[in-house]
């Protein structure tokens, strides 16, 4: 019996439509994760890209357990002598609630080209409304 190798062409993608409201930050990431990579499917490798597109609306209306809101930071540094930023998750809940599913999605998939391939496939909204209804999304339920 020979072993099934998936190729990219075979695979079928699809386009899943999550609803963040009142979901907990880190398990809706890692079900995105999961989805985007393509772990949930039969024919999965892990050197190729089988995962579907995901969709996620209302980013804004995420929540975080415990002290989180108050005691996360997040830091980038810009390489040069004094270049450390950092910001707190409660103001970036505020002001950009998009780019903290975009971090904790994307520390959940691997650091090197088919993670960057794999991320891509992400697409995050503030609102309820989304510009990809002709792909037809089909609803996630958890």
């Amino acid at each position: 019996m020979k072993t099934f190798v998936p190729k990219p062409d075979d695979v079928e993608k699809h386009w899943w439509l999550v609803n963040a409201e009142g979901r907990v930050l880190g398990r809706l990431a890692t079900k995105v994760a999961v989805l985007l990579r393509g772990k949930n499917k039969p024919e999965f490798a892990d050197f190729c890209d089988s995962g579907d597109f995901v969709i996620v609306i209302n980013a804004e209306k995420i929540r975080v357990t415990g002290r989180k809101s108050e005691d996360k930071t997040y830091f980038s540094h810009s390489q040069y002598p004094g270049g450390l930023k950092s910001e707190k998750l409660k103001d970036l809940l505020e002001d950009k609630p998009e780019e903290v599913i975009r971090r904790a999605v994307w520390g959940m998939i691997p650091k090197n080209k088919l993670g960057r391939k794999v991320f891509k496939k992400l697409k995050v909204y503030r609102g309820s409304s989304h510009p990809h209804d002709a792909q037809k999304p089909r609803e996630y339920q958890f």
